[in-house]
């Protein structure tokens, strides 16, 4: 009975462990499908107001009215509040951007909580087909 109790535990533990993989894997897909909704966002604030919020400016004039050079004359609400990554940080917003130099930046910077790590997630990786 020791030996099936022990078996069974062991294949148990084998299972949570390989799901924390899987967990991971969400996490980055959930990222990745944040970014795509905030570039949406951005899509509209250019429409709306004629052109892309600053650096300075960054994502939350999506919530909230630019109180930072320049102010547009035509903005509304986009989203209702920020939108954490999965690792509870802030996205990131630069404009012109470091990887985008054309266009802008928009990423999480992943699991590490840093904004030069090779786990951050933005709108320059390959799996972010569609570039702004």
């Amino acid at each position: 009975m020791l030996i099936v109790l022990g078996i069974i535990a062991l294949l148990m533990g084998l299972a949570i462990m390989s799901m924390g993989g899987i967990n991971d894997t969400a996490k980055i897909q959930k990222a990745r499908g944040d970014i795509l909704n905030l570039r949406e966002g951005l899509a509209a604030y250019e429409l709306d107001c004629g052109s892309l919020p600053t650096t300075q400016q960054g994502l939350s004039v999506l919530w909230s009215k630019p109180t930072i050079e320049p102010i547009p004359a035509q903005w509304h609400k986009i989203m209702d509040n920020e939108v954490l990554d999965p690792w509870h940080h802030s996205y990131q917003y630069l404009n012109p951007g470091k990887h985008n130099p054309d266009k802008y930046d928009l990423f999480s910077m992943g699991p590490s909580g840093q904004p030069d790590a090779p786990d951050a997630i933005g709108n320059w990786s390959e799996t972010a087909s569609d570039k702004p």
